[in-house]
């Protein structure tokens, strides 16, 4: 194909995101966008000189060569069914759905019938993650404590437990996600939440959640994440081996060996644009560089589910 043609399902902050980025790959073209509030449709549609189709059918039907699936986390489900009965790639941001049997579902059909997925946990195309990977090979890893330190971002739906899971499922998934691909698997978590909420109206999410993680491997570690404050203070991970301290963030990597410590900036933006241009290089038939499809990423989401679920019980759940 000379441009892959791409349509969006949904028009919200992350959706004009990748519009964005979409709209400056060479090979890409953004052809249609559906949403179910038709104003932010058409406002992304006007800022793109692309179409607003009424539903995903629709959209379908314009015969586009991928589509993405940028809606809210109680909102999975039938757009992605849709693209995947019609054999099309697939790319899903993330978290992939709040119903576990839906995103189970889902996994199960992609495997069924082949379709290419990818999903935007973005922070594995980062120069520095790659490094800090290459770092951690040979390593014995000890200790992990990773945080996402944040406030109630500005979406009506955001801090109500129903609509987004909460901040470990929404937002900390990116930390959690980093520490199963530099770490290793999560075998069993244990976590607590403040059972109480951030002082936004409606809010019945918990303020702040703290979990200990057991790997695979056998490091241990922890998690820490909250909303209630007016800023983004931290988002990121710090891994302790024999020998080797790295803070990984989306901004820097920070090495330490004894007295030798190394600063290396990051940009952010790179790894958003790399995800992108990532799947469209796969859509067309090129370089295979998608590192996490769908079937990943239900890991990822599935450790943040329990994460949520001992948060909510009060017990420790096996992953």
């Amino acid at each position: 194909m000379a441009v892959a043609r791409v349509g969006l399902v949904g028009a919200g902050g992350v959706a004009q995101r990748h519009a964005r980025v979409l709209s400056q790959l060479p090979d890409a073209q953004v052809t249609g966008v559906t949403d179910v509030v038709p104003a932010a449709a058409e406002s992304l549609a006007s800022t793109y000189g692309t179409k607003v189709f009424p539903d995903v059918e629709a959209l379908l039907s314009e015969g586009v060569d991928a589509v993405y699936v940028c809606v809210p986390p109680f909102a999975h489900g039938p757009a992605e069914q849709a693209v995947i009965a019609a054999g099309i790639p697939l790319f899903v941001e993330k978290p992939i759905s709040l119903d576990h049997d839906i995103a189970v579902s889902l996994a199960r059909k992609i495997t069924e019938s082949n379709v290419l997925t990818a999903v935007g946990h973005h922070w594995r195309y980062l120069a520095v993650v790659d490094k800090a990977r290459a770092l951690l090979a040979d390593r014995d890893i000890r200790l992990v404590t990773g945080a996402w330190l944040d406030k109630v971002p500005p979406v009506g739906w955001w801090p109500h437990r129903d609509r987004s899971g909460g901040p470990v499922v929404e937002q900390a998934a990116h930390v959690l996600d980093l520490a199963r691909y530099l770490v290793g698997e999560v075998t069993q978590v244990s976590a607590v939440g403040s059972g109480t909420p951030p002082s936004v109206p409606g809010a019945d999410i918990d303020g702040s959640t703290v979990a200990t993680l057991r790997f695979a491997g056998g490091a241990i570690g922890t998690l820490a994440a909250t909303c209630v404050l007016g800023w983004k203070e931290r988002a990121g991970l710090e891994i302790y081996a024999d020998g080797l301290a790295l803070s990984v963030a989306e901004d820097k990597l920070t090495i330490r060996s004894g007295d030798d410590i190394t600063t290396v900036d990051s940009d952010p933006e790179s790894a958003r644009v790399a995800v992108d241009a990532a799947f469209i290089r796969a859509v067309r038939g090129e370089e295979q560089d998608i590192r996490v499809p769908y079937a990943e990423a239900l890991r990822t989401h599935e450790l943040a589910l329990a994460v949520a679920a001992s948060a909510a019980s009060g017990r420790s759940v096996d992953v």
